[in-house]
């Protein structure tokens, strides 16, 4: 799939966008890649690294807008493949039925989720990976954890904007914490 371009329809400019965002919630997709074993258990929780703005650095889950006319399933593959490469090979679910819907507010406070820059809905999935996983765009590096790793308090605190809590949210869906 190629990677879309400000001429691609559907794709907002910066002033709409910011225009949008400030009067209507936006719809994303949250993916939390993972490792699975033969019989499906999950081994490996793939987590992105990537530096803000500010130069803060921190741990994300894969994630990205839903453009105009795409198919939730698209934007998935387009954001797996934009933030993980070519060949990550996802395993996009037969049924699109997300694992959590996550509210992310401008407010914080409101839900577990916080984004400074708008209200936005993300359909979040647990996504296996079985390609070589290569972290392009902005993402610096990508690093798997054990499911025990990903739900440390350490990997927690390097998580912004409630993912920790959606992640938690992900181990707990695919049974691998408590």
């Amino acid at each position: 799939m190629a990677d879309t371009t400000e001429t691609t329809p559907g794709w907002l400019d910066v002033d709409d966008l910011e225009s949008a965002r400030a009067q209507m919630p936006v719809l994303y997709v949250n993916a939390v890649p993972v490792r699975v074993d033969e019989g499906g258990e999950v081994t490996h929780i793939g987590l992105l690294l990537r530096m803000g703005t500010d130069g803060t650095v921190s741990r994300t889950l894969v994630s990205g807008r839903v453009l105009y006319h795409e198919r939730v399933r698209d934007a998935l593959v387009r954001h797996l493949e934009k933030d993980l490469g070519p060949v990550a090979l996802p395993r996009i679910p037969a049924s699109l039925q997300p694992f959590t819907v996550a509210e992310y507010f401008p407010t914080m406070g409101i839900t577990p989720y916080h984004d400074p820059r708008q209200h936005a809905v993300a359909l979040a999935y647990v996504v296996p990976v079985a390609g070589d996983c290569r972290p392009r765009q902005d993402a610096l590096d990508l690093v798997w954890f054990t499911p025990e790793e990903a739900a440390s308090p350490l990997v927690q605190q390097e998580m912004e904007g409630g993912q920790g809590a959606l992640l938690k949210q992900a181990l707990a869906h695919t049974s691998c914490l408590p």
